[in-house]
């Protein structure tokens, strides 16, 4: 086995753990908020979808992909390798659709009164979870359409229609139209969902500096040299869209390379896997930092003990 496909299993198992631990942490975090508060904030459910949708990817595209490193590329047969692709197709798009929920949801929260959006705030908790419901059946649905261009590494032996994609194999679509409106159809959620993140996300940073000029004279007369609630929020927000859209962006650069080229090589295969659960990892770290909760938390612990 060469040297650098042992690296890369190293790496798809050192993300592999981390990712399962930073999530199970996560829900152990809002069950301990529940628990001793008995209620969540409305975007928590919100969480709750991105953290199912997380292990989904992390499972179905670390684990075959360690085992693919690895040299063991004929484990899975025909049903089970659609299975995990599928399986994988749908947890992505869930984790970006409810990343885009969360963030226009927290949009319209903030939202000042007198604003368009302000007239949403009273809906806004209630259509949460249709709307994260709906994100579930919408992948389910239009991610069958990809079963039937997967398929074992055991039915593509000596096939030159097919492009090796480690423990998979893909059809190449020779049709050019047929290739185009596929990419299209996929491409098209993820520029969506990426469009209403930044422009949510961009609204209330221009929200909460409008509100910051308008107390800054408050401000002045603080000579505490921590930064403004304001200021800590917009940092927050701005490290969630800057790791979304950087690690999102670099996934589906990798999954349009490896989707148009005929005959990818088994690293840029492996490097899109790896960029593909780089956010679904890195994700519940974010989150836990920039939750408020998190030093009350520790406050009240130590206040027991």
């Amino acid at each position: 086995m060469a040297s650098q496909d042992v690296a890369m299993g190293m790496i798809f198992i050192s993300q592999t753990t981390v990712g399962l631990l930073g999530n199970f942490f996560l829900l152990y975090h809002y069950s301990f908020l529940y628990y001793t508060r008995g209620t969540l904030k409305s975007t928590d459910s919100i969480l709750k979808h991105l953290t199912v949708a997380n292990f989904l990817v992390i499972l179905s595209k670390g684990v075959p992909q360690t085992v693919a490193t690895f040299g063991l590329k004929h484990s899975l047969n025909d049903v089970e390798c659609k299975l995990v692709f599928y399986v994988h197709r749908v947890g992505r798009g869930v984790c970006i659709g409810t990343t885009c929920l969360l963030s226009v949801f927290q949009a319209i929260t903030i939202s000042p009164t007198g604003s368009r959006w302000a007239e949403l705030k009273p809906q806004a908790p209630q259509c949460i979870g249709p709307l994260s419901i709906l994100c579930w059946i919408l992948n389910v649905l239009v991610n069958t359409i990809l079963l039937q261009y997967v398929t074992g590494q055991q039915n593509s032996i000596n096939n030159t229609k097919e492009k090796d994609l480690g423990y998979c194999s893909a059809v190449y679509i020779h049709t050019s139209i047929l290739r185009f409106l596929t990419i299209m159809l996929f491409s098209s959620y993820d520029v969506l969902c990426l469009g209403l993140m930044t422009w949510a996300s961009g609204s209330m940073v221009c929200i909460l500096h409008r509100h910051k000029q308008q107390v800054q004279h408050i401000h002045r007369t603080n000579l505490s040299p921590r930064s403004s609630p304001e200021s800590r929020v917009t940092q927050s927000i701005l490290v969630l869209v800057s790791t979304f859209v950087s690690f999102y962006t670099l996934s589906s650069v990798f999954t349009l390379l490896v989707t148009i080229l005929p005959n990818p090589s088994l690293w840029l295969v492996s490097t899109s896997a790896l960029m593909d659960a780089c956010f679904p990892t890195v994700s519940p770290f974010v989150l836990m930092g920039r939750d408020p909760r998190k030093p009350k938390i520790h406050s009240a612990c130590c206040g027991r003990n």
